[in-house]
C-alpha cells in the first residue's frame, strides 16, 4: 500500500476556513460531507436499501455524520478503524418563543447550551446560524454572518465589584442578546430569518438557531505559531478526521486491512443522549448495516466489532501559564507538542494501556510527537464520546485530542502545528 499524504501548515489554513464556514453543527456536517463528496464519497439514505459495493459512503442525520470507505475485496468480518469526534460546541440557542425585550430594547430569548464560559459571549458582535424546518419536511441552512446581536455587559460604574469579587452572571436574566430598538413583535425574528433564507415565514414550522461570534479565526503571536478561533472544541477534530478519511480513501492501491470510518456526533456537550449523539444508535446501526450489506451474518458483525478500534478525538487542556497549579504537576501538555493521549483510570476517558499502544504506533508511523494528559487529582475530570462509544458498542476506544487554552470560550486557542499533526496521526491510524 502506498503511503498516505502528509499534512502541513496548509491544513491549518484550511481549518480556519472550515471553522468560519461552520457556525453550527448542521453547517459543519454539510461542509464535511461536501469535502468527502469531492473525494468520491456518496451519500446513502437511511431509509433506502444499502448495497455492499466498495467505495466511500456517508450518512447524514441532523448535526451528525458517519462516513466509511470499503476497500475492494473487504470481507464481511473486516474490522473498522473509527475516528470519532463531535460537531457541537457550548453556546447560546434560540428559544421556541424568541421575541422578547424590555425598556425599548428588542431582544432574543436564548437558552444556554452546554458548559459555555458565559462571560466570553459578552460585548461580542454576534451573527445567527443554524437550520429552519419547513412545512414540507425539508430543512434549510441559515447563516447570517454579520453583526446582528450583542449581549451587553453591565458598565463597571454599575457593578463596582466586577473586578474585585468576580463577575456574576445569571443565565436567565443577563444573557439575552439585544438586536434592535422598539416594541417587541411576536414572530419578528423568524420573519427576519425566513427572509434571509429566501422562504416564506408561514412555511417555517421549526428552527434550531444559535448566535455565533463573527470575528474570523486568525493566526496569533509574533511568529504566528498560534491559532485563535471559535468552535475548536470540537470542529478541530471533525476537520482533521474528515481530511484523514479522504486521504486514506484516496490511496492509489487502497489494500486496507480495516474499513476506515469517520463518526462525528452532535450533543456531546450536554451528554450525548439523542438520536444524533454518541449514546444513540447511529454508529452501531451504520456499522451493522455495512456488515450485512456485504453479505455478513451476526457472527461476522461480532467478529468485525471485536477487532475494531476507535480513536475518540476531542480537545484537551494545555497547561495554562497563569494557573499551572490547576494541572497535574507531572503532566503539562504544551501547544505544538503534538496530539495528546487522554487518560483517566475512573473511565472518564476510555484509554487503557492497550489503547495507548495503538495510539503510540499510529504516531510513530506518522512521525508525529505526542503527549500525555491526566487531570489533577483534586480537580474533576471532563469526559468525551470515548467511554460512551466503548460501552455502547463494545469497541476498544482510545481518547486523544489537541491541547488548547480557553476551552468552552466563544474563542479558543491552540498551537498552529497541532491540527495537522493530529490529522497525520489519524491518517496513519485509519490506514492501519
Amino acid at each position: 500500500m502506498s503511503s498516505p499524504p502528509r499534512f502541513d501548515r496548509a491544513h491549518t489554513d484550511d481549518l480556519m476556513t472550515f471553522l468560519a464556514a461552520s457556525p453550527s453543527p448542521y453547517h459543519a456536517v454539510a461542509n464535511a460531507a461536501a469535502r468527502l463528496a469531492e473525494a468520491g464519497f456518496r451519500q446513502v439514505e437511511e431509509t433506502a436499501a444499502w448495497d455492499g459495493s466498495a467505495g466511500g459512503k456517508y450518512v447524514l442525520r441532523g448535526g451528525a455524520i458517519v462516513a466509511w470507505y470499503v476497500p475492494e475485496g473487504a470481507e464481511a468480518h473486516t474490522p473498522f478503524r473509527i475516528a470519532g469526534a463531535h460537531t457541537d460546541s457550548p453556546n447560546l440557542r434560540v428559544k421556541p418563543l424568541p421575541d422578547t425585550g424590555a425598556h425599548g430594547w428588542r431582544q432574543i430569548a436564548v437558552e444556554v447550551y452546554g458548559g459555555t464560559l458565559l462571560n466570553t459571549w459578552l460585548d461580542r458582535d454576534l451573527g445567527l446560524a443554524g437550520r429552519i424546518s419547513l412545512r414540507d419536511g425539508t430543512h434549510r441552512l441559515v447563516n447570517i454572518d454579520r453583526a446582528l446581536l450583542r449581549v451587553p455587559q453591565l458598565a463597571v460604574h454599575l457593578d463596582r465589584s466586577a473586578n474585585t469579587e468576580g463577575l456574576k452572571l445569571d443565565r436567565q436574566k443577563h444573557m439575552q442578546p439585544i438586536w434592535g430598538l422598539g416594541d417587541v413583535e411576536e414572530g419578528d425574528l423568524i420573519r427576519f430569518v425566513a427572509e434571509e433564507a429566501g422562504v416564506d415565514a408561514a412555511d417555517v414550522t421549526g428552527w434550531d438557531l444559535m448566535p455565533h461570534a463573527i470575528e474570523p479565526p486568525s493566526y496569533l503571536g509574533r511568529d504566528r505559531e498560534l491559532v485563535a478561533g471559535p468552535r475548536m472544541d470540537n470542529l478541530l477534530s471533525v476537520h482533521a478526521a474528515t481530511a484523514a478519511l479522504a486521504a486514506v480513501a484516496g490511496l492509489a492501491d487502497a489494500d486496507l486491512p480495516y474499513i476506515p470510518v469517520l463518526a462525528a456526533f452532535d450533543h456531546e456537550e450536554n451528554g450525548s443522549q439523542s438520536d444524533t449523539g454518541a449514546d444513540g444508535p447511529l454508529l452501531g446501526s451504520v456499522l451493522e448495516r455495512s456488515v450485512f450489506a456485504r453479505g455478513g451474518t451476526f457472527e461476522d458483525r461480532a467478529r468485525a466489532f471485536a477487532g475494531t478500534v476507535c480513536l475518540s478525538s476531542d480537545t484537551g487542556h494545555a497547561v495554562h501559564p497563569n494557573y499551572a497549579e490547576r494541572h497535574d504537576p507531572t503532566h503539562h501538555p504544551v501547544a505544538n507538542g503534538g496530539p495528546i493521549l487522554k487518560v483517566n483510570v475512573n473511565m472518564r476517558y476510555a484509554t487503557d494501556g492497550s489503547g495507548r499502544a495503538v495510539f503510540a504506533a499510529a504516531c510513530e508511523k506518522a512521525g508525529v510527537p505526542w503527549q500525555s494528559f491526566v487531570s489533577n487529582n483534586a480537580m474533576p475530570c471532563g469526559t468525551t464520546i470515548g467511554p460512551i462509544t466503548a460501552a455502547r458498542h463494545g469497541i476498544q476506544t482510545v481518547d486523544i485530542g489537541v491541547a488548547i487554552l480557553s476551552m468552552h470560550s466563544a474563542r479558543e486557542l491552540c498551537g498552529a502545528d497541532d491540527p495537522y499533526l493530529l490529522a497525520n496521526a489519524l491518517t496513519a491510524f485509519l490506514a492501519g
